[in-house]
């Protein structure tokens, strides 16, 4: 598929969540809003310059006066997104995992397909020098999925999502936390929503590895799950 000319993209809001990413904002944002003309970074209470640098960059910058979580600061952005109109919402990891190419696949699929929500999948695509103890995490997340949602998902914990504007009212994120992958996996299932994963790839650097890619990500991934099926 070709992608998608930035004129057509007028009707997206693509949200990126944020917090203590001073080093890799920048070039996350800049990457970003060569293609998509909107692009909001919500700065998640972080006490250095990552607010300064999005906003340089030239994203909108909505800022939370201390740390909520991920899930929070998702909402938040996609509430604005809403409210300013947008057709189409995705969701963007500040880290520089993703592809703008990826996203620009999945939201023909979302469009051309008539779909509620598209989700990206590592397990589909590629993951290049994905740790083993992550790996192990991310699979154990894909089967309890399955088991609690009855969703035949291949990756359940990726942050490259894109969705229809209806489709982000219903899935509004109340876990604030950990918990709010899997409220949004519950939610597609509970609302029958109609959904397709495309393959996409996650680089896994030297950044993203030292922001807690190893042990700490695995054990937080198996955490989340227990406290997403307690929410229910």
């Amino acid at each position: 598929m070709s992608s998608i000319p930035r004129l057509h993209l007028d009707d997206v809001y693509v949200v990126v969540a944020a917090y203590c990413e001073p080093d890799i904002i920048m070039e996350t944002v800049g990457t970003l809003v060569d293609c998509f003309p909107h692009v909001v970074v919500v700065d998640d209470g972080s006490p250095d310059a990552t607010a300064e640098r999005a906003s340089r960059a030239g994203a909108v910058v909505l800022r939370h006066s201390f740390n909520l979580g991920q899930g929070a600061a998702l909402q938040t952005g996609i509430a604005y997104a809403l409210e300013q109109g947008a057709r189409y919402v995705a969701t963007f990891d500040a880290d520089g995992q993703h592809a703008i190419s990826d996203l620009n696949r999945m939201l023909e699929v979302l469009k051309e397909d008539n779909l509620d929500i598209v989700l990206g999948s590592r397990f589909l695509g590629e993951s290049p020098d994905l740790p083993r103890l992550r790996w192990i995490g991310l699979k154990a997340a894909v089967l309890f999925t399955k088991l609690t949602s009855g969703l035949r998902l291949t990756d359940t914990h990726n942050g490259l999502r894109a969705m229809t504007a209806d489709a982000a009212r219903k899935l509004k994120i109340t876990q604030n936390r950990m918990a709010h992958a899997s409220e949004i996996i519950n939610g597609i299932a509970r609302l029958r929503l109609r959904y397709r994963e495309v393959p996409v790839t996650i680089r896994y650097s030297e950044y993203s590895l030292n922001k807690g890619q190893k042990l700490t990500g695995s054990v937080n991934i198996l955490v989340e799950l227990l406290v997403g099926w307690l929410v229910r």
